[in-house]
């Protein structure tokens, strides 16, 4: 008897600990969660693939729930119904038991026969509409190949060719035309990935030696986050990449820009001996996985995007030169590409129109002169296992504050 009471006791003050630790976790919490409006939501969506998968969803939600109060109401008043409500009939013999009913078993199988087929209706239907882009749209399909590697993603334009450089490339931030199906063609370099965007469409895996593919479109015009679904080593969790949407004129003004060659700044043409001297400001020390995001970017992150379209004021041109020169110095061509500069390297991101991106390392950090100097001082640091720290050990790179500074400076002229 006595440990009866003691356990009872206990549970009642666990139960009372768990309440006010839910009501704790929830104090910290934004109280507007119950939109779902998130940036990676997969309820508030912007795509008829996407809605396709959403209606599935729902569908088999209603189906589940439907189940769940049918048994949970048998269970309920059989527990109420039957209940041994006194010491003798707590004694009592049980009655002699019988089979079933054959009638009320039958019809559970043919209810449970009608649930699956009224989720599988809905399902089949999804899975053949979201394979790809339905016939009536093809004629009006844009191609991008989207390439996975450790741990960034590359995106090839097939059909906008750049003379003497073949398809138009680009890392981590995929342009597309807001209103318009875009299949997309999913290739690996190294291990399986998984793409996925929460708001377009559901994840399709990259598998090494198979080609594979999804289609979606946006509705509107937006900005979009995507993420890698597949665990693919130390920095899977950081594998994002962006898609921007844009109205028909905004997209052909990018692909014009994107086609052209890197910008090019000029040096100043002024004596060595009276170069402005630059301010080079310490990095400051960053928390462990630190945010990389401005609260300006956050709230409006396609304005965010346009805005990086433009050269910045008052470019320190000295410094941009300088930055160049390091860029050579230091064998980042090795990894980079920069057409019109004459760097052609191809196992790291493009880097030609860098400066027009909203978003760098793999989609982590905001492309900002600090968060870019972040990066380059101690790539290790924002993202384990990446291939740039390893370069800088193998090579035995070592970059100055002033060095690093000027490759900011360049980087960020690259529109």
């Amino acid at each position: 008897m006595r440990l009866a009471t003691i356990l009872s006791s206990a549970a009642h003050w666990s139960r009372a600990v768990l309440a006010v630790g839910a009501v704790s976790l929830l104090s910290a919490c934004d109280y507007n969660f119950w939109r779902m409006d998130g940036h990676q939501s997969t309820i508030k969506v912007e795509g008829p693939v996407a809605k396709s998968q959403l209606d599935v969803f729902y569908v088999t939600c209603w189906v589940t729930l439907v189940i769940f109060i049918l048994v949970g109401a048998v269970l309920a008043y059989a527990s109420i119904k039957f209940k041994a409500r006194t010491p003798e009939e707590e004694k009592a013999i049980p009655p002699e038991q019988g089979h079933g009913n054959p009638l009320i078993e039958i019809g559970l199988i043919g209810a449970s026969v009608l649930a699956l087929v009224i989720i599988a209706i809905p399902t089949l239907k999804g899975i053949w509409y979201t394979y790809d882009v339905p016939e009536d749209r093809k004629a009006d399909t844009y191609e991008v190949t989207a390439t996975g590697y450790q741990w960034w993603f590359k995106f090839d334009y097939p059909s906008e060719q750049i003379a003497g450089a073949g398809a138009l490339t680009t890392a981590n931030e995929l342009v597309i035309p807001a209103g318009r199906p875009v299949r997309v063609n999913l290739r690996t370099i190294d291990v399986i990935h998984s793409f996925w965007i929460p708001k377009l469409a559901g994840k399709v895996d990259m598998i090494p030696n198979r080609a594979n593919h999804l289609w979606f479109q946006a509705d509107q015009p937006g900005y979009y986050w995507g993420q890698c679904a597949e665990f693919c080593g130390d920095s899977h969790a950081v594998m994002r990449f962006r898609v921007i949407a844009l109205g028909p004129k905004d997209f052909n003004d990018w692909l014009s820009q994107q086609t052209s060659p890197a910008r090019d700044v000029a040096p100043p043409r002024i004596a060595a001996n009276n170069a402005p001297k630059a301010q080079f400001a310490s990095l400051r020390t960053f928390k462990p996985n630190e945010t990389g995001h401005t609260a300006k970017y956050d709230t409006s992150p396609l304005d965010a995007w346009k805005a990086h379209q433009f050269p910045e004021k008052g470019e320190n041109q000295a410094l941009i030169a300088q930055g160049k020169a390091l860029f050579k110095e230091k064998a980042c061509l090795s990894c980079h590409e920069v057409q019109g500069h004459g760097y052609a390297g191809i196992s790291g991101p493009t880097l030609t129109h860098f400066g027009s991106r909203s978003t760098l390392a793999g989609a982590l950090l905001e492309n900002n002169t600090e968060q870019l100097h972040r990066w380059i001082h101690n790539p290790e640091s924002v993202k384990p296992g990446n291939k740039m720290a390893k370069g800088y050990i193998d090579n035995n790179i070592k970059l100055t504050n002033e060095d690093e500074v000027a490759l900011v400076a360049y980087l960020q002229s690259l529109k």
